[in-house]
């Protein structure tokens, strides 16, 4: 009898330990994180893949000067990043003279600068995978498609991309995971309004600040987890495209 009880006990405060700490998480700011980071990857995807296939293929002397402006965010601090996307999005400049005209409010401390702030920072994360998975196609597939008679555009979507998947998906799922934990950029470019620019990596310094250890834990226990599972189906789907590609 005793141990029944013992054993409802354990169960009761297991329970509340949940929703204690599903209770300290910030939802608004997970699922506006969340959302940042899927525009965030789809816009990388659409606009990260021309650049990356013309790094790729392109035979100019001087693409190593795009490329190291495309690596620049890697090394840059986030601050002196979100520092320029300020400056370039703020109500003096063109952009943001363009931006006010057109909506009536600037780019800055809004959802909208925070997706172009992350695209700019998480814009290496994308092209370099991409980049190296197409430019390991070999090129005798690639000109024997050319020699059949199909059209760049045709070889590129039958050929040159099916070569590419396991890139692809590394690369959306880095720029991805990154835009899930940016800190320094959203910060300067976006601030801290709740339900409008506060992310996740924001929250759990704000709890911080406050002493609020439990809280900051359980988000970032969140974010660990959430990160960890992302990155190892995109693992997992990669082996298994090695694997099964060449026995096709």
């Amino acid at each position: 009898m005793a141990a029944s009880r013992r054993s409802r006990g354990h169960l009761y405060l297991g329970v509340t330990s949940t929703t204690q700490i599903t209770m300290a998480i910030d939802w608004q700011a997970f699922w506006l994180t969340l959302q940042l980071a899927i525009t965030v990857s789809a816009i990388l995807l659409v606009i990260g893949l021309p650049l990356a296939c013309w790094i790729a293929f392109s035979q100019w002397r001087g693409k190593f000067l795009v490329e190291a402006v495309v690596a620049l965010p890697i090394v840059l601090p986030p601050t002196v990043l979100g520092f320029y996307v300020l400056v370039a999005l703020g109500p003096r400049s063109p952009v943001g003279r363009w931006w006010i005209s057109l909506t009536g409010h600037t780019l800055a401390f809004t959802f909208s600068g925070l997706v172009i702030g992350s695209i700019l920072y998480s814009l290496p994360f994308a092209v370099q995978p991409f980049a190296a998975s197409l430019a390991g196609v070999d090129r005798k597939l690639i000109a024997a498609s050319a020699t059949l008679g199909a059209s760049p555009m045709r070889t590129f979507f039958r050929v040159i991309a099916p070569l590419s998947v396991p890139g692809l998906i590394t690369g959306t799922a880095l720029s991805f995971a990154h835009t899930m934990g940016e800190f320094g950029v959203v910060l300067m470019v976006g601030g801290n309004i709740p339900g409008v620019t506060r992310t996740v990596s924001i929250d759990i310094f704000d709890r911080v600040q406050a002493s609020d250890y439990a809280a900051a834990n359980a988000t970032a226990l969140l974010l660990l987890a959430f990160s960890f599972a992302m990155l190892a189906l995109v693992y997992g789907v990669n082996r298994k495209v090695w694997i099964v590609g060449p026995a096709k």
